[in-house]
């Protein structure tokens, strides 16, 4: 059910209900929100349908009530549509205390690895996602990119993903929009994670670098230990990160049932005092038997009016279990580490730009950053900045988008592959 039109009245209920919950914001290496306690990312990958899971609100209150349940605080959501109307639906998280994690680009906006570039197009539709979310106070952040770089030689994309930073920073504060963060959400890659979170907050100006860096992790599978995980080496390359890290999807399921005992780590007391939280892959159940619910049995998907994949996608959230009591119960258990706003007095600065290693990390230093319009050479990643690109104002208009099948494409599990790298 789309939603087109409200009464005056059914609007002002809207604002006034979306503004009673406090907004989060980025202080040194912490999320806090407005009233000035520390806020920890308690989140579910949440993208019913490949277009937008955000405009139906009678499915989002099945759903949130059911999260709210669950101990959820926050939705991951990877594709919308900004011409929608989204404020049921983000009233409704709003009341039952869920923030939302958006993801900017569309399955036609995205940065691309294997030829990057960085136009006025993109620009323009990350504008619009940003111009629609960010009305909203249960907006918590917004990632450039996901999984945008899985391999050596596609480092050279970041450069693109910084701009894009800049850009959207620069666009979000020219409209005196609220300081909604700006991240990034990384696969996991031994061999790339510590040039990468490094390069994307190197530098001396802010206005280029993330706002907070997440993390696609999968390492921890069945009943793991902190130093058996590789957790114990992720969190050694963090302890000095100056800005907030989460892990934007974890949830290993190569061991049935999942019982999420990496929750009591990553909220425990090696790992919060550095890390913000985490986001559970994922709300509903697929092929990929990820899911914390089903909506009802899998169906032929040659009948009639069946889902392509035969997974229903919409109605009564049946939690899977025992999965998703095991997930409930490690969040009711976990008590991190906290301190409030104004207590808290970050000294971090940002780390040193990773040098160019060939077939590993492909980019030298602090390299200028494209402008838009740009798209890669091999002599921009050798470049050396001398001072930030401005962005441009300049926009095209954009086609519309080819769809795509349903559900995320896990890439870069880092269970596959040996942490041990240290921050540079």
């Amino acid at each position: 059910m789309r939603f087109s039109t409200f009464a005056a009245g059914a609007v002002g209920i809207l604002a006034s209900t979306a503004a009673a919950i406090p907004t989060i914001s980025v202080k040194g290496s912490k999320f806090f929100d407005s009233n000035g306690n520390q806020f920890f990312v308690k989140g579910v990958a949440y993208q019913l349908v490949p277009d937008d899971p955000l405009i139906d609100n009678n499915q989002c209150k099945l759903d949130a009530a059911l999260m709210k349940e669950l101990g959820a605080n926050s939705i991951r959501v990877y594709h919308v549509d900004p011409s929608g109307d989204h404020r049921a639906c983000m009233s409704t998280f709003a009341d039952a205390g869920i923030y939302l994690w958006l993801d900017l680009d569309t399955f036609t906006t995205q940065i691309e690895q294997d030829k990057p570039q960085w136009n006025a197009t993109q620009l323009e539709e990350f504008q619009k996602v940003m111009d629609e979310f960010q009305k909203f106070d249960n907006t918590a952040g917004f990632f450039i990119g996901n999984e945008v770089l899985t391999t050596g030689n596609g480092s050279v994309a970041a450069p693109y993903v910084k701009a894009a930073t800049r850009d959207l920073k620069a666009y979000r504060d020219r409209k005196k929009y609220r300081n909604i963060p700006v991240g990034y959400s990384a696969a996991d890659i031994a061999t790339l994670r510590p040039m990468l979170q490094n390069y994307l907050t190197c530098g001396s100006n802010s206005s280029e670098s993330i706002d907070f860096f997440a993390l696609n992790a999968y390492e921890w599978c069945g009943q793991n230990t902190y130093a058996g995980s590789g957790y114990s080496a992720l969190n050694a390359m963090v302890t000095q990160y100056p800005v907030p890290i989460f892990f934007s999807e974890t949830g290993c399921n190569t061991v049935a049932p999942r019982d999420f005992g990496d929750q009591g780590a990553i909220f425990g007391k090696d790992m919060s005092p550095y890390w913000s939280g985490s986001i559970i892959y994922e709300w509903i159940e697929e092929s990929n038997h990820y899911g914390l619910i089903s909506y009802g049995a899998k169906v032929d998907a040659s009948s009639p009016g069946a889902p392509p994949d035969g997974f229903p996608r919409s109605g009564t959230p049946i939690p899977v279990q025992p999965d998703f009591s095991n997930l409930a119960n490690q969040w009711k258990t976990v008590s991190p580490s906290s301190i409030k706003a104004a207590d808290y007095k970050p000294t971090l600065t940002p780390p040193p730009c990773p040098d160019a290693t060939p077939g590993v990390w492909e980019v030298k230093g602090n390299v200028v950053l494209p402008s838009v319009g740009q798209t890669f050479n091999s002599a921009d990643a050798t470049k050396t900045s001398s001072g930030s690109v401005q962005p441009s104002a300049t926009s095209t208009k954009k086609g519309d988008a080819n769809s795509l099948s349903v559900g995320h494409v896990l890439a870069g599990l880092g269970g596959a592959v040996a942490v041990g790298f240290c921050l540079l």
